[in-house]
């Protein structure tokens, strides 16, 4: 077929520079991954667990200096033993846990607490909690009389719930959204059938804004991707320019990706993600 020419050019050459150009464009500007773990890099309903076309875009992408964190709704330990439980061969250059906390690792590759962000989330917890009395006693007569929901405690203190069905994390969430305007701050975080109380200053958004902060990453070149309720915060479009969820995310998700100008991936869980980075250019 002959080609057609555009200024003594070949226009389809010249569509393949445009593509190129503008897929080493979008490569160039993205400098930090901001991923969940469980749903959206790891599916537990499929084998492998992890696709590992997922492990080779990683690989690819740190040694081109682009930083990779985690950022989950698990807390630090349990979040280590996910890496090794899946068999990660790379390791994130950073970790966000338990939908609020920031840990680097130091010179001597030990992780710890990056800057003085987990301080203040706990200083600001606590004097939630000290504010919340009332609120909390009336959380755990709904638990107790309303619904079958077990309670999630750390120490002395109500830190969540375990709901037994969608339909019933529900009802409960309907009850802390009517509650919660009752102390100044408070909030919760969802994920599955898991509920989380929570300041509302602290969750995936922010904590990702404060990394960004701490290591010169503006918006513009941060990516983030999640699937469940609790990862809309750094979905919104205001911590992460580059957004994107898997085919399972929930729809809540799917709509807040859309109306960001992000991607709706066509494949689940760690293919999806590959999908996504492949669709904003940062990978070929």
């Amino acid at each position: 077929m002959k080609c057609q020419k555009q200024g003594g050019v070949c226009r389809a050459d010249i569509l393949f520079r445009r593509h190129t150009t503008l897929n080493t464009y979008l490569s160039a500007m993205i400098k930090l991954l901001s991923t969940d773990f469980d749903g959206t890099l790891v599916d537990h309903f499929a084998d492998p667990r992890v696709s590992p076309e997922l492990f080779s875009a990683l690989r690819e992408l740190q040694k081109r200096g682009v930083f990779w964190a985690v950022n989950t709704g698990r807390d630090f330990p349990f979040m280590l033993d996910g890496l090794k439980e899946f068999g990660f061969p790379v390791e994130p250059d950073f970790v966000l846990t338990a939908e609020r906390e920031v840990f680097h690792r130091n010179a001597a590759g030990q992780w710890q607490d990056f800057g003085d962000w987990n301080e203040r989330c706990y200083r600001a917890h606590d004097e939630l909690y000290a504010q919340a009395g009332p609120l909390i006693e009336d959380i755990q007569r709904f638990l107790e009389t309303d619904v079958q929901a077990r309670p999630i405690c750390e120490g002395d203190r109500l830190v969540g719930l375990a709901a037994d069905s969608d339909e019933e994390v529900d009802r409960i969430c309907e009850f802390l959204e009517r509650e919660r305007s009752r102390v100044p701050g408070f909030h919760y975080m969802r994920n599955t059938v898991y509920v989380r109380f929570c300041h509302e200053d602290y969750s995936k958004g922010t904590a990702l804004a404060e990394l960004g902060r701490l290591i010169g990453i503006a918006p513009e070149h941060i990516f983030a991707a999640g699937d469940h309720y609790n990862d809309l915060p750094m979905l919104d479009g205001r911590h992460a320019q580059w957004v994107a969820c898997p085919a399972n995310a929930v729809e809540a998700v799917k709509q807040t990706v859309r109306t960001a100008g992000g991607y709706v991936a066509g494949r689940d869980c760690s293919s999806g993600i590959v999908e996504a980075l492949r669709h904003f250019g940062a990978l070929s």
